[in-house]
């Protein structure tokens, strides 16, 4: 049975700013909308060659609109239900 670490993001809409540095980072797990520049969450789980930059957004976020959580799971409960 293998491990696998899977991140599950959430963003906080009434905390953002608008900065932008989320959309830098990790244009492809963030956006922003386009009336108010609110950050708009594409990918709530990104794949792991995101982690990094996942990581990089949160930390750069000046409103710490981004809540960033690491789950490891094993590739059984990833696959379907066991009894």
């Amino acid at each position: 049975m293998s491990l696998a670490n899977r991140l599950r993001v959430d963003v906080s809409e009434d905390r953002c700013i608008g900065a932008g540095h989320c959309v830098m980072s990790a244009p492809s797990v963030f956006d922003q909308r386009i009336e108010d520049g609110i950050v708009a969450l594409l990918d709530p789980t990104p794949s792991s060659d995101q982690h990094g930059s996942v990581a990089e957004a949160a930390d750069l976020c000046p409103s710490a609109a981004i809540d960033v959580r690491v789950h490891q799971r094993t590739e059984r409960q990833a696959g379907g239900c066991y009894s």
